[in-house]
Formats: C-alpha cells, sequence, structure tokens
C-alpha cells in the first residue's frame, strides 16, 4: 500500500509537470504571436523537440524526489537521462553523453536501491543531512577538478581553440557537468548537499544560454531553479538538529 502511493504521487508529479509545461510552451507561443521577430519555439530542431518530453519528465523527478522517501522519482529520472542523452549525441556532445548514459543511469539505479531500504548500512535511520565539513570541502575540490578538466577537455579535445577562446561557454559548460555529477552522487545518500549543486547547475545554466542568446532554455533554466530551491527547502525542513553537519562546522 505504501508503494502504492508513492507511485501515485510519482504519477501526479508527473501531470503537475504536464500542465506546467503546457502553460509555459503557451506562454511561449503567444510571445512569439505578439512579437514576430523573436524565435523561442524550435520544432524543426530535432535535439530540442527530444528536450521538451526531457524536461517534463526531469521536473516530475524533482518534484517526486522532494520527498525524501519517494523513491520512484529516481525511475523518471533514468528516463530523463535517456532523452538528455540521446539530446546531447544530436547536438553532438560527446562529453555530457557519456555523463548521462554511463554515470548518471547508474547513479539513480544506486538512489533506488538505496532509497527502497529503510535503513541505512549499521541501523541508523536514512534521513536528509548535510555533509561532515571534511567531505563537504572535499566535494568542493571534486567540482572545481571537474571544472578544469572538463574546460581543458573542450579546448584541446573538442573545441580545438585557445584556451581562453569562449572561456565563459566552457567554464559555465564544465561546472553544470561537475555540479549535475555530485548532485545525482550526493543524492544516492539523501545528503542536503546535493540540492546546493542543483541549484548551481540551473543558475550555470542560466549563464550559459544568456550567453549562447537561446531564451528558451534561459526560461527553462530559470524554471528549473525556482523547482530544485522548493526541493532544498523542502529536504531543509526535514533535516534533524543532529544532521546538520557542516551547517553546525561538523
Amino acid at each position: 500500500m505504501q508503494h502504492t502511493n508513492l507511485w501515485r504521487a510519482l504519477g501526479r508529479n508527473t501531470l503537475i509537470s504536464i500542465l506546467l509545461f503546457g502553460a509555459l510552451l503557451g506562454l511561449l507561443w503567444l510571445a512569439e504571436l505578439i512579437f514576430p521577430s523573436i524565435t523561442l519555439l524550435k520544432w524543426h530542431d530535432t535535439a530540442w523537440v527530444v528536450g521538451i518530453p526531457a524536461s517534463v519528465i526531469g521536473v516530475a523527478y524533482i518534484l517526486t524526489i522532494r520527498d525524501p522517501q519517494n523513491f520512484t522519482g529516481f525511475f523518471a529520472g533514468i528516463v530523463m537521462s535517456i532523452l538528455l542523452g540521446v539530446q546531447f549525441i544530436l547536438q553532438g556532445s560527446y562529453d555530457s553523453t557519456f555523463l548521462y548514459f554511463c554515470i548518471f543511469i547508474p547513479f539513480q539505479m544506486m538512489s533506488i536501491y538505496k532509497w527502497s531500504r529503510k535503513k541505512e548500512d549499521g541501523g541508523a535511520s536514512f534521513e536528509p543531512k548535510f555533509l561532515e565539513t571534511i567531505r563537504m570541502w572535499m566535494s568542493v575540490g571534486i567540482c572545481l577538478s571537474i571544472t578544469v578538466g572538463d574546460f581543458l577537455l573542450q579546448t584541446y579535445a573538442i573545441q580545438h581553440n585557445g584556451l581562453w577562446d569562449n572561456w565563459a561557454i566552457k567554464l559555465f559548460n564544465g561546472l553544470m557537468i561537475a555540479s549535475s555529477f555530485l548532485a545525482n552522487y550526493w543524492l544516492i545518500y539523501r545528503k542536503n548537499d546535493a540540492w546546493i549543486y542543483w541549484f548551481i547547475y540551473s543558475v550555470a545554466g542560466i549563464g550559459l544560454f544568456i550567453i549562447l542568446g537561446n531564451a528558451f532554455s534561459i526560461v527553462l533554466f530559470i524554471f528549473f531553479l525556482v523547482i530544485n530551491s522548493m526541493a532544498g527547502i523542502a529536504w531543509i525542513k526535514n533535516t534533524k538538529p543532529e544532521n546538520l553537519g557542516w551547517v553546525k562546522g561538523k
């Protein structure tokens, strides 16, 4: 019965996401109608079209795991990752394709296994927590290392340009990859820090698409920023004082 309720919550959140995106696409269509000179909807672009259901399912995924007991959201996360992987193949972004197919999907499968268990190893209650101070700084170091590594990969192996050519685009792209990697990883263990990285991911996405001049993606990532922030706040409200970790200097 409990699992049935969890699946129903996923269904409700999927419906909410469909309605939200329907309203968003309707507003963008109206904006194009009023201002014919702007192009927000790119139905001719296959990669863009694939990104729409990926985004719808992705929001349902976030809305569902806003409840730190509902592991069913990760099934939506797996579908989202498959669609995003296909989108990145179509866009020629093979580093992101590898990330989604080879890392995020296994992470989400691990989350299903971990979250569906009642207790953590050792018998402690599996509740939202912040990382301990040392692990938090290690995580920050990993984030910076991945960002720099992807920056160099983009420069020398993918774009074949100078170190400072398109530096802001490469920086934001690397930061999105690093933050989404850590966000997915820390979700496995129900760490509140995951939402900090999702916040960074959303802000980096907004910055990237402002530079690229992609109005639709700017709106989309602002939408993600709001949804991720709401989920993070919900988790923090469910965090007991003894689980505050680095926030309390532990």
